[in-house]
């Protein structure tokens, strides 16, 4: 076997010829497999970059895009903001004829902070109103990553339905608001609703266990004896089926 010498330090490091000659080959040609290519695809390689670009420009201008609109959208929200506060109910939803109500800022500034309270809002006076469907349309367009907001729009998703009667659904929903970034001060009322409409549900061991949550997780909570007592209503209520 051909062998080669090279020096490493004060140390004589022998490396076989064959695989000091392949490794050099082996890199040769990937470089000319590399030339080769770009020869190749100089046509394609030209419009990934010009794709990559303009990918960048768009990014870059829907930024600024959103921005503005959204300057414009939370100046015009905040006359339908005071005619909700003052429970000028239809007022704040579609406005007054000078000023755009929450539906015509959600519809006509999409993708925005300010159409994302809007929907909310939207989704509250229709609660309000009494009209369910639309009520849960607009509040599951909202998205929030606070502490509060988010899971307040899943438990009035949940009123909504218990107003319709769909108490399956309505449990779904409650749950998810006693479930998203839990606290003392509201989880365990979303818990009692989450209970109550797994009771109407007939889900009996669900509503024990969302009673036994407030029990066992939040012994200061205001429902915390309610939670016991109802805890035992529906443990003999389901012994008794």
């Amino acid at each position: 076997m051909a062998k080669a010498k090279t020096t490493k330090g004060d140390q004589e490091v022998i490396i076989p010829q064959e695989l000091n000659s392949t490794t050099t080959d082996s890199v040769q040609d990937q470089l000319d497999r590399a030339e080769e290519f770009v020869n190749k695809n100089k046509n394609l390689l030209s419009y990934i970059g010009g794709g990559i670009l303009l990918i960048v420009g768009l990014i870059v201008g829907a930024k600024y895009y959103l921005t503005t609109q959204d300057e414009e959208a939370k100046t015009l929200i905040f006359q339908a903001q005071y005619y909700l506060e003052a429970d000028s109910l239809k007022k704040a939803l579609n406005g007054d004829g000078n000023n755009l109500g929450f539906l015509e800022i959600s519809e006509t500034y999409p993708f925005t902070p300010s159409a994302n309270i809007a929907n909310y809002s939207a989704g509250l006076i229709y609660l309000k109103q009494g009209k369910f469907d639309d009520a849960i349309e607009y509040l599951k367009k909202f998205s929030a990553d606070d502490i509060i907001f988010q899971a307040r729009a899943y438990s009035l998703i949940g009123d909504a339905y218990m107003e319709k009667a769909d108490y399956e659904s309505a449990a779904d929903y409650y749950a998810k608001a006693a479930g998203y970034k839990p606290t003392k001060e509201f989880t365990p009322e979303y818990l009692m609703k989450q209970a109550l409409a797994c009771e109407k549900a007939k889900d009996y061991e669900t509503a024990i266990k969302a009673y036994d949550k407030i029990i066992t997780k939040y012994p200061n909570a205001q429902r915390y004896n309610d939670a016991k007592k109802y805890k035992a209503l529906v443990e003999e209520l389901s012994s008794s089926n």
